[in-house]
């Protein structure tokens, strides 16, 4: 199939996401035009323009939550907003005004911007829309190298399934800043669809991770943990009794593109819906086996420190069922977690010099 598009903005198109799409994007239906949108602030993004150059994929600078900026973006039809402040630490120790800002103003200017061009829209949202302490409620277990969610499919939360959370988990209670102003965005974009001046869909990603990934401790964990093993520099399992049991799925950037693309090429089913975009029980992973997997992968062994206060924000476990984004656009993830994490060491070896001048 193809895309019935002839334009796709995406904004945020110099991060790790958006990035990562614009290229597949374009390798995958070359006479498509694809721009990218970004205020270059994120520490990293501008180390991805010179591909998005190789790819002949259009760069504008600006910021998502000026309409003069926005203005400058072509005619499109299709946005991708990929833009966003993506750390769930967000607002916790400084003023929440940024992150709020870029994640609901921001998606304001893009849904208008949008309406104007008649354009659909798919809003890549958040894992962490979901409430902390809901999630931290349900029954689970220490293994010896993971938390483990106890339930067995009965007398279950709803919205929860062995498989993980579904789109139906309960949204009420709190879920930080950052997981607030994402889900104020898609219910932006569900007022907007509704109104009838968009067509738009959701995605609730879980971890995504990949090459690319300019990883800090707030934000992209597992690549994180790859460079700091390959570069040898500390490491320290935060919150939880510090013994690196917290769960996370992971989902390979290539995997969420090709659930992007699948999506971009039935638009005419877009009805504002929620999907979730992620790797499920089986890429499901902990600190310590993380940590485990780094060192049969580099051959370097790290000592890991330890700080066992938990953050406010912080969750247990955080694994949500995919099944039915495998159902509606018959996709399902293809790279395993040890393939992507080959791909990251692949790529921070190639792109050391790059790396080690960004990040440390």
């Amino acid at each position: 199939m193809g895309i019935n598009a002839r334009r796709v903005l995406i904004t945020g198109g110099a991060g790790f996401i958006g990035s990562n799409l614009a290229v597949f994007l374009k390798e995958s239906y070359p006479s498509i035009e694809v721009y990218a949108f970004d205020n270059l602030i994120r520490q990293g993004s501008r180390e991805n323009l010179p591909r998005l150059k190789r790819m002949g994929i259009e760069f504008i600078q600006g910021d998502v939550r000026s309409a003069e900026d926005m203005s400058r973006s072509p005619v499109v039809d299709v946005m991708v907003l990929a833009a966003a402040e993506p750390s769930v630490q967000a607002g916790i120790i400084n003023s929440p005004v940024p992150v709020l800002e870029t994640n609901l103003l921001g998606t304001i200017r893009s849904l208008e911007l949008a309406a104007s061009f008649g354009a659909d829209v798919l809003l890549l949202s958040t894992s962490r829309v979901y409430p902390i302490e809901r999630v931290n409620e349900i029954p689970y277990r220490k293994d010896a190298t993971r938390f483990v969610w106890s339930l067995d499919g009965s007398n279950c939360p709803s919205g929860w399934s062995t498989s993980g959370l579904r789109p139906d988990f309960s949204l009420e209670g709190r879920r930080s800043f950052y997981g607030a102003s994402k889900l104020g965005a898609e219910m932006l974009l569900q007022e907007y669809a509704g109104a009838g001046r968009i067509r738009g869909l959701i995605n609730r990603c879980g971890l995504v991770t990949g090459p690319w990934q300019m990883a800090r401790a707030d934000q992209g964990v597992v690549a994180l943990w790859v460079m700091h093993h390959l570069f040898d520099k500390p490491l320290r399992y935060i919150g939880f009794g510090g013994t690196g049991k917290q769960v996370r799925d992971c989902l390979d950037v290539y995997d969420l593109c090709r659930l992007v693309a699948r999506q971009l090429e039935c638009r005419e089913r877009w009805t504002a819906q929620v999907y979730h975009a992620s790797g499920g029980t089986e890429r499901s992973i902990s600190l310590t086996e993380l940590t485990e997997l780094c060192r049969q992968l580099t051959g370097r062994q790290l000592m890991i420190g330890s700080e066992p206060d938990t953050s406010q924000v912080d969750v247990r476990i955080l694994i949500m069922d995919s099944s039915e984004a495998q159902r509606d656009f018959d996709w399902q993830p293809e790279r395993s977690l040890n393939e992507t994490l080959q791909s990251l060491q692949d790529w921070m070896v190639r792109e050391r010099p790059m790396l080690e001048r960004t990040l440390t």
